[in-house]
């Protein structure tokens, strides 16, 4: 089965246009994220969404540096030797979370592989900061693999996120070339363990328009669904830069609408699917 698709012409096409960000809510968080110099992958990562996820009082924070072990073909974070962990880090983006009096906050992070614990300690505290500091924000955790390891994925478990999410990023085909030191099975493991333990709710996300089949990309979903995921996300990938992989496909909005219904019908509590859609959007709605 193919994938109803435009191949990439030299522009975007009409439906990846984004306006820009208005409305008093994203101003007022716009000037303190400036004025205090606040460290959110909203800005850092120029989200198309930003404007419509900061106007509902939700915000994405990476924690653990800006530097990552890994060096995936699709992402556009630096590779190379992290810098030190930094222990005052909880207590910061707890502050920062307050400063700008956010409802839903989504914590992400780059992989730390040159760790014993993975970052899964400084991942825990953080949890613990915003719970102390912000008891009435809730919280999703978008975690690395922790390559896999159980005690470490306990952290996370204990500290009882709302929603504990692990992106598969692409089909199990794909897997090698783009994400290169991550395994299509060992997420999936991943989730799967989560789950079992008693985490609230699941999620996870994929990107399109890497040359995945539709078929691939249902057998992803049924594979998620195997796993108890409750909530997937589905967005159109876009090349960070020319040292990254290509665009392969568009997929038009139809496909994306399409891929929604299958997921529903397959038992996901959410899905979102579209060009635009990012790992946390909507994700203040995934709690409810």
């Amino acid at each position: 089965m193919s994938i109803e698709s435009v191949a990439p012409p030299a522009g975007k096409p009409k439906w990846l246009r984004v306006k820009l960000p208005t409305g008093k809510k994203y101003t007022e968080l716009r000037g303190l994220v400036d004025k205090y110099k606040l460290n959110t992958i909203c800005t850092s990562g120029s989200c198309p969404n930003m404007g419509e996820c900061w106007g509902e009082g939700t915000a994405t924070f990476m924690i653990l540096g800006n530097i990552c072990t890994r060096s995936c073909g699709f992402c556009g974070v630096k590779t190379g030797r992290p810098e030190t962990v930094d222990w005052e880090e909880p207590e910061k983006v707890a502050r920062s979370i307050k400063l700008m009096n956010i409802k839903h906050a989504v914590i992400t992070s780059v992989d730390r592989d040159d760790l014993k614990d993975m970052g899964s300690i400084i991942w825990a505290e953080t949890v613990k900061a915003i719970r102390r500091m912000n008891p009435e924000t809730t919280l999703e955790t978008l975690i690395p693999d922790f390559q896999g390891i159980e005690r470490h994925l306990d952290r996370m478990i204990e500290v009882a996120p709302e929603v504990i999410s692990h992106n598969m990023e692409t089909v199990r085909r794909l897997t090698r070339e783009v994400r290169i030191q991550a395994k299509y099975d060992r997420s999936l493991e991943v989730l799967s363990y989560l789950k079992q333990q008693g985490a609230h709710r699941t999620k996870s996300g994929i990107m399109l328009g890497l040359g995945e089949t539709e078929q691939e990309v249902i057998e992803t979903l049924h594979d998620l669904q195997k796993a108890k995921v409750d909530i997937v996300t589905i967005g159109q990938y876009l090349q960070p830069s020319k040292k990254h992989l290509p665009v392969k496909q568009f997929i038009t909005p139809d496909q994306f609408d399409k891929y929604k219904q299958i997921g529903l019908e397959l038992g996901f509590r959410h899905v979102e699917s579209g060009a635009l859609v990012r790992s946390s959007y909507k994700a203040h709605k995934h709690i409810e």
